[in-house]
């Protein structure tokens, strides 16, 4: 491949060092792609423009200051396939043959002798194998005399054909593929985001690739050993990338379960902690089958902390740092957690049902039963919004300036509406990612510990309309059913009906 970084001029008008590139996106989770491409540039500290987006299609253009700063912003993103250098762009391939000439006539000789390739890559749309060949013959221009290889090429050329018009309010974009802007407005049957030819053309050579073969690798079905609930490999690694796990930052999940985070985060250089309230979910079902055994599956033992069990209102991390001089009790660079909805079962948290009775150890043949291996230690409603409450406190405690939190929330899609963001003083909401189900969605919320030290707890913060969580006391938390102490919880069990409106 060609590298000449210092010496080549931009490849578009943007000012230098500024280069255009476009990237390649996976058509999934299109509310996270964004969220996660700007999580990395804030982990690489690459200085970037996005120049245009859309979750409608795949390609994005974007300006870098270099192939260096291309190749490390893509190296571990999971939502993208590829990035390319902007050779050219238009509405037909005449426009993209002037822009290709416009722009890079003065870089055609630095790969007149490598071997390469042509390739294309189409977006909603597909053309004959016949056609590709003519029109990769209307390139012959650039003057390349190097060999044509179709295995592992020093260069890569790539057509990129997007066929989902952007806007149907753009005239010019029919105009220019000889389309009649009003008389397909004016068609019922006529589907103008789905043309018979491209709107917009791309030309790039390939820069770099992502680090998307990782979903196959950490696989569920693959896993040695998983529970009902595992995050699956996409998703897990999409959070890590979001929390900014890098090598030698220290990651916790206090809800670890079959430690879905713990390995995602561990992919990516993280030493890995997590706790769970049942220790049965970390220690396994039998030998060889535990949350351990995922870690020496992947090689990355190294890269496994501690697990533990506790609970946030129970944890022996806030044990420590309460006394002047002793250890800081921000610890962590990032808290990941996708905390249990308690459909199954309601929420739950250590502790006695009968706050007034007495902590006496209970004894078994004379041996203290918590002592015992097989113990499981007894628990009491838990409320949803309280929960919030914890994780948003504990957060703010444990994480390091910079640290971030990330967290999944369930809400039915009649509340989209009313959602209401958890907020905390000392973190700042960075993104808003939401996954949808059939009747209802789960959203990803990411945030920063900032370096302030604010002592106020949890608050809601409305998306657009809609009440804040309503916390309330421990003592009236405790009188309440799991589904009064569980929105989401009711709504699932209903079907998520919508109640009727009350006459006024």
């Amino acid at each position: 491949m060609v590298e000449t970084e210092e010496t080549l001029s931009p490849v578009c008008d943007l000012p230098a060092p500024m280069k255009e590139y476009i990237i390649h996106f996976a058509q999934v989770h299109e509310t996270f792609r964004k969220p996660e491409l700007e999580s990395l540039a804030t982990l690489f500290n690459i200085e970037y423009k996005l120049l245009y987006y859309s979750d409608k299609t795949a390609f994005a253009r974007i300006a870098l200051k270099s192939n260096v700063d291309a190749r490390k912003l893509i190296s571990r993103s999971i939502l993208t396939k590829d990035i390319y250098e902007l050779w050219g762009s238009g509405y037909t391939y005449e426009s993209l043959h002037a822009d290709i000439r416009k722009r890079t006539s003065h870089l055609w000789h630095l790969y007149k002798d490598p071997s390469f390739k042509f390739l294309f890559k189409s977006f909603n749309g597909n053309r004959p194998e016949s056609d590709k060949r003519k029109l990769i013959e209307s390139f012959s221009y650039l003057g390349f005399d190097g060999p044509i290889r179709m295995k592992n090429p020093e260069e890569l050329f790539v057509v990129m054909e997007d066929y989902e018009a952007r806007s149907i309010e753009d005239p010019s974009r029919f105009a220019a593929l000889n389309l009649d802007f009003e008389e397909i407005a004016a068609t019922p049957s006529c589907n103008p985001t789905h043309l018979p030819e491209p709107h917009q053309l791309y030309l790039g050579r390939l820069i770099g690739t992502s680090n998307r073969d990782a979903i196959e690798v950490y696989d569920l079905k693959k896993r040695n050993y998983i529970g009902t609930t595992s995050m699956d490999a996409e998703l897990s690694l999409v959070t890590a990338n979001m929390a900014l796990v890098s090598t030698g930052k220290l990651a916790y999940d206090p809800f670890v379960g079959t430690g879905s985070f713990a390995v995602a985060c561990a992919h990516f250089g993280g030493v890995t902690f997590g706790s769970d309230i049942d220790g049965r979910m970390i220690r396994g079902n039998r030998p060889g089958k535990d949350l351990r055994s995922n870690f020496e599956q992947y090689g990355i033992m190294d890269r496994y902390g501690d697990m533990f069990v506790s609970d946030l209102t129970n944890s022996p991390l806030g044990r420590f740092g309460s006394q002047e001089g002793e250890r800081s009790e921000q610890i962590f660079d990032a808290i990941i957690c996708d905390p249990p909805y308690g459909v199954r079962e309601g929420l739950k948290v250590l502790g006695s049902r009968d706050p007034l009775r007495p902590k006496v150890p209970i004894m078994k043949d004379g041996v203290a039963q918590h002592t015992l291996k097989d113990f499981i230690p007894p628990k009491r409603p838990y409320s949803f919004d309280k929960m919030l409450d914890d994780i948003m406190n504990f957060s703010s405690t444990h994480l390091v300036p910079g640290g971030r939190l990330c967290i999944w929330l369930p809400t039915a899609d009649e509340d989209t509406h009313e959602f209401s963001i958890p907020t905390h003083k000392n973190l700042k909401l960075e993104s808003v990612c939401i996954q949808n189900f059939n009747k209802w969605a789960r959203r990803l919320l990411t945030y920063t510990r900032t370096s302030d030290d604010h002592s106020e707890s949890i608050t809601g913060e409305k998306l657009e309309s809609g009440t804040t969580l309503d916390i309330g006391s421990a003592e009236e938390k405790f009188s309440r059913t799991a589904d009064a102490l569980n929105p989401f919880r009711r709504k699932y069990f209903e079907g998520f009906k919508t109640p009727p409106s009350e006459e006024p």
